[in-house]
């Protein structure tokens, strides 16, 4: 019988020509105690131009309760980087479906930010507050390790980096990790500082001057990077609305910033009269209702895939709202995290998130020049790197 490669367990081949996927870990061997099937991998959806998906790998471990996937879309430019989300996914097709956008979005991200680094994810489906332990974030870190280098791991939604040190202790691909383990720390502290430099580039090509002084800006979302965006907002003089659906969080912030307005939702966000949108919770806050109600000038946060689907980026374009792309802005946190690959120094890190600004510029130009949305220029720019510097990798460089 074949084996599933990293894993030691057997597999037997679906007649129907089904991906048979392993439904137990290492821990177990060579016994298998299940096979279910996924149909059509081959045929999901991808982004542009650009390749499909390399790798998809479905692990669970039963004494643990672990059941995570990881999806690595590119290595055309070194290993794929991206964090792992824990999160209570109502389905398994829901969790796939957000780690495959997830892991196709940190590919043009990567590549915009200028790193030699594919794009990869993963998500853990459970509840972390209830179902996150030593012993299933071990077990995961065995099948990072599994895959022996080609996709390093970090901090997302559900994860901290306290959870990057346990996992460390069963895999040398993590970044993400605490400051006493020579980590990066937070990584939201450089992503929050990046969606700001792409909040000031926004401002610059919409109203003529790259500071959110005297306008409006509606958060929604104030957790790891929201509240940190906030405090850059208020340091540059901007008048800040929040939402969010943790009450504490809002609490929080009114306690500390008794000038920041609440609102009781996203709807109640947009009827706030905003100049700056900034979604900074999950993606897909921006459907078609949310393109054709919103009267701000400028979308531009640190969530990941804001868009619902293609297409919104077209309408945001006709009704003249300027978007700035979410993996553009909000790459300042892979930008921490990479640097821990080669030693982390903050203030060089800092410095290449700051050219978030002069890339976020470059690709409005690019769409004004072009005639396409900001997304589109932002899509074929990444797509350019990819394929320029990826082909690079086919020449042979001898022993």
């Amino acid at each position: 019988m074949p084996v599933l490669p990293g894993t030691g367990g057997e597999i037997s081949p679906d007649q129907r020509g089904h991906v048979p996927v392993l439904v137990n870990g290492p821990r177990l061997g060579p016994r298998l105690r299940g096979v279910t099937t996924v149909t059509n991998v081959f045929g999901s959806p991808h982004k542009g131009t650009g390749p499909r998906h390399e790798q998809v790998v479905f692990c669970q471990d039963e004494a643990t309760g672990l059941r995570a996937i990881i999806a690595i879309y590119s290595t055309a430019l070194g290993p794929a980087l991206g964090g792992t989300r824990f999160y209570p996914y109502d389905s398994e097709d829901a969790a796939l479906a957000d780690v495959l956008n997830l892991s196709r979005a940190m590919a043009y991200k990567n590549a915009l930010a200028g790193l030699d680094l594919g794009g990869g994810k993963a998500v853990i489906i459970g509840d972390p507050a209830t179902d996150k332990s030593e012993a299933l974030l071990r077990a995961y870190g065995r099948f990072v390790q599994s895959l022996n280098g080609r996709y390093y791991t970090a901090c997302d939604v559900g994860t901290y980096s306290e959870d990057m040190d346990v996992i460390a202790r069963e895999c040398s691909f993590v970044t993400g990790r605490t400051i006493a383990h020579g980590g990066a720390g937070d990584s939201s502290i450089l992503t929050a500082f990046g969606v700001f430099q792409g909040m000031r580039a926004s401002a610059e090509a919409a109203w003529g001057e790259p500071t959110l002084r005297g306008r409006r800006v509606g958060v929604e979302g104030i957790g790891k990077v929201g509240h940190r965006l906030v405090e850059h907002l208020l340091e540059d003089g901007a008048d800040v609305v929040i939402c969010d659906v943790n009450d504490t969080a809002v609490e929080r912030m009114r306690a500390k910033h008794p000038e920041v307005a609440v609102v009781a939702d996203r709807d109640a966000l947009i009827a706030a009269d905003i100049d700056v949108y900034a979604p900074c919770a999950l993606g897909g806050s921006l459907d078609d209702r949310m393109a054709s109600a919103l009267g701000a000038k400028i979308v531009c946060g640190g969530a990941n895939n804001q868009l619902a689907h293609v297409g919104i980026e077209k309408q945001l374009a006709d009704r003249g709202i300027l978007y700035a792309p979410d993996y553009v802005v909000n790459s300042g946190g892979v930008i921490q995290v990479a640097d821990e690959i080669e030693g982390f120094d903050f203030d060089r890190a800092k410095a290449r998130a700051t050219g978030i600004f002069e890339t976020t510029r470059r690709i409005f130009a690019m769409a004004a020049a072009e005639g396409v949305p900001p997304a589109a220029a932002a899509d074929r720019l990444a797509e350019q790197r990819m394929s320029e510097v990826g082909r690079l990798r086919g020449l042979w460089l001898g022993s």
